[in-house]
């Protein structure tokens, strides 16, 4: 875990920000696995772009989003959410 996701890394963020796209838990679900992944050495940051990408991408919500967007805006939404999550991420790492 360490060597994934721990230290200030931009590259752990991301990858925690990639998984937390498709793996969809709902916040209070995410909590207990959160906190084992803090245990074996994930950082803040880490843990915080997965709860910002876990909740921002509810498959009903993309589901939808697709549905009356179209492809090109469900597509810069989810670049958008990544985005999002890596700069808090790196934030709340530098804090």
């Amino acid at each position: 875990m360490v060597d994934v996701f721990g230290g200030n890394e931009a590259w752990g963020i991301l990858m925690v920000a990639t998984i937390g796209v498709p793996l969809y838990a709902c916040g209070g679900g995410t909590i207990p696995l959160l906190q084992s992944w803090l245990m074996e050495g994930m950082s803040m940051g880490s843990a915080s772009a997965f709860m910002i990408t876990g909740p921002a991408t509810k498959i009903t919500n993309l589901g939808a989003l697709k549905i009356v967007m179209g492809w090109k805006r469900f597509l810069t939404y989810i670049l958008f959410v990544m985005l999002f999550s890596l700069v808090c991420g790196m934030i709340v790492n530098m804090i």
